[in-house]
């Protein structure tokens, strides 16, 4: 069963904390839509300085807008442009410190200062990406990247994806 609580001690504990939250979540759970919805709302509620969390869908050759937490959000985003465009194009993590140094960022939220965008893969494929941004520069280091790596990989496990997104 889940248990809200808020998250304490140093980054790993708090990650330990949330992959315990994560897995509660989806236990028994299996449908993409759902999973991630209250994944992204828990990655909102729990994570410190974040404020927005969510996910982009692969169709075609365009991410499209998923379930998130935050201000409303660009819809559509080509494949290797902005942040999560470049991330699925280079089915890599991309840890960015300042998005106004980021060659060709797409703000949707002009209050974002730094973000992380994990790759959503499935058997290999990219069908998604992890899209997190902070109002404070620097937010994000590889301690995030590591441990959201993590949490997207349960994830992929506890859920069933449409046919759409492979």
């Amino acid at each position: 069963m889940f248990r809200f609580q808020a998250l304490e001690g140093n980054k790993q504990d708090m990650y330990r904390q949330l992959f315990q939250q994560t897995t509660a979540l989806l236990e028994g759970e299996t449908n993409w839509l759902a999973n991630t919805a209250n994944t992204s709302a828990l990655l909102y509620q729990q994570l410190p300085d974040v404020n927005w969390a969510g996910f982009y869908f692969l169709h075609g050759d365009e991410l499209v807008l998923g379930p998130f937490q935050g201000k409303p959000a660009c819809v559509r985003i080509p494949l290797e442009k902005g942040v999560c465009g470049t991330a699925a194009a280079e089915r890599k993590t991309l840890v960015v410190p300042d998005v106004n140094a980021f060659p060709g960022h797409i703000a949707c939220d002009a209050a974002s200062r730094s973000e992380i965008v994990v790759p959503v893969m499935e058997n290999g494929t990219v069908i998604g990406v992890l899209d997190i941004d902070s109002p404070v520069t620097d937010r994000f280091d590889e301690t995030d990247q590591a441990e959201l790596e993590k949490l997207v990989a349960l994830l992929v496990r506890r859920t069933t994806w449409p046919s759409s997104f492979a």
